[in-house]
């Protein structure tokens, strides 16, 4: 669904990422794995639309994509969780679910009856702010967020960051189910490594702005994957 090809990404004249090229598939858990400041971030930039690529091509279901801004990329059905969640700490849970309605068709324009299957403690939080949830409770409420318009692509980074471990566990098993329905692709960038390789289908791992380790999760050692990324 997803192809990156030869991605070269610029911050003025610091080179964020060389060259970079990879899949994400329907019905998939693509991992992106990585130290810290090694591109990871700036590659989901990139996808979303968030920043504007230097050189190389994007492709959403075999459409060239590599200019269109981040709102059309969402229109698409490319759908990213933040790192830091990026919830709106003044609106209730309810506003916060509803900021993606400008995305959809007025007749569509319901948060789905899923979203409180899959997260059922949003469903008694409606009318609570959303800086008044834990943060747990907000990362949960950033998933559900991204979900509401449908997409297609769900790009999620570091979803585990500053999370307690029963909310990790839980946020494992959404992706998990999200996964297995087999209508939507996921792109997982995340440092925790457990978590991620037990997620994953395939693996990149990014170092200096490239891809040094890619392929299935399944031909792979986990500990030879946790070398590449290991300070």
């Amino acid at each position: 669904m997803l192809r990156v090809k030869d991605v070269h990404l610029h911050y003025g004249a610091a080179i964020a990422l060389r060259g970079v090229s990879l899949e994400v598939r329907q019905g998939e858990v693509t991992c992106l794995l990585g130290r810290n400041g090694v591109g990871k971030t700036s590659l989901i930039r990139a996808v979303t639309g968030m920043h504007t690529v230097s050189d190389g091509r994007i492709e959403w279901e075999g459409e060239d994509i590599t200019r269109l801004p981040a709102y059309d990329r969402a229109k698409r059905g490319i759908a990213t969780v933040p790192q830091g969640r990026d919830i709106f700490p003044l609106l209730s849970v309810r506003e916060n679910l509803e900021t993606g309605f400008g995305l959809l068709p007025r007749g569509r324009r319901k948060v789905p009856d899923e979203i409180f299957d899959l997260f059922p403690v949003l469903a008694k939080m409606l009318d609570r702010r959303g800086g008044d949830l834990s943060g747990g409770q907000q990362q949960q409420l950033a998933i559900a967020r991204a979900l509401v318009i449908g997409p297609r692509l769900l790009v999620l980074d570091e979803p585990t960051e500053g999370i307690q471990p029963s909310i990790i566990k839980d946020i494992g098993n959404i992706i998990a189910m999200l996964r297995d329905k087999g209508d939507m692709a996921i792109l997982l960038v995340e440092q925790y490594f457990d978590f991620a390789f037990e997620l994953a289908d395939r693996i990149a791992v990014l170092d200096r702005g490239r891809v040094v380790l890619s392929g299935q999760a399944c031909d792979f050692v986990a500990e030879d994957v946790r070398s590449h990324i290991a300070i």
